[in-house]
């Protein structure tokens, strides 16, 4: 809650139904809170709202539908929200994990990765930053430790989630001296319907991974790397010289 009001704060997630979104809903709802869902399939939103009702009954909830890869629904979707009274945090989680040799194949799969991944959630806080930048509040959003630095293995997703952070670090540079916050979202590989595909093994728990999030956007760090391993773990990625980078299978 804000400080000096008993009011509760307002929160919009959009990609309400990704696992980590899902359960940073659930840390938030642990007191009551306005929840804002939104999400491309009204169904699976709908799922997540009425489990959100169960678990916290003094929380306000609402299920939305929205288009992803439309500027102007985008834009409308903000305005509309930001219309309903102040917003205190946005958190855009919404993405994919595309196979990387169907992006080497088909230049339409790298689009939608490169779409879904990167412009949208830029445009996305570029909205909202529009509707929030003289009110406040935090706006959040989910990158990947994967946008550190281009691997073979996942570049399309990688340099989707690199647009994400340099985005980002633009408007943390126009805001800085107002009263939004800027978060980054770095996380490392999670255990999620999304990474169902690949081995347990070294997949953080994504109970966890929300609570990091949860916490860096508390504390409003610039940057979160989720779990915080990851910092180091990057760190020493993107300084490996490139003769020794070409040589590892990663």
């Amino acid at each position: 809650m804000r400080e000096g009001t008993t009011s509760m704060q307002k929160i919009v997630i959009i990609g309400a139904s990704s696992a980590i979104a899902e359960h940073c809903a659930r840390l938030w709802a642990r007191q009551p809170v306005s929840l804002v869902l939104v999400g491309r399939e009204l169904t699976r939103v709908q799922r997540v709202a009425d489990d959100l009702r169960v678990r916290s009954p003094q929380s306000q909830v609402q299920a939305l539908q929205a288009r992803f890869d439309d500027p102007a629904a985008i834009g409308e979707l903000a305005g509309r929200i930001a219309a309903e009274g102040r917003i205190d945090i946005v958190l855009i989680a919404h993405g994919n994990l595309p196979d990387q040799t169907a992006c080497e194949r088909d230049l339409s799969a790298a689009q939608q990765a490169l779409l879904v991944n990167g412009v949208s959630p830029a445009l996305f806080a570029e909205a909202f930053a529009g509707m929030m930048q003289t009110t406040g509040g935090t706006i959040a959003v989910i990158g990947s430790v994967a946008g550190d630095r281009g691997r073979k293995s996942n570049y399309a997703y990688g340099a989707a989630k690199g647009l994400v952070d340099r985005y980002l670090q633009g408007m943390q540079h126009r805001f800085a001296r107002g009263p939004l916050k800027l978060v980054l979202v770095k996380p490392g590989p999670t255990a999620t319907p999304m990474t169902a595909h690949l081995p347990p093994r070294g997949l953080a728990p994504v109970e966890a991974v929300a609570q990091c999030i949860i916490d860096g956007i508390a504390a409003g760090a610039p940057v979160v790397y989720a779990p915080a391993k990851w910092r180091l773990i990057m760190m020493v990625i993107r300084h490996l010289p490139r003769f020794v980078f070409n040589r590892m299978d990663i």
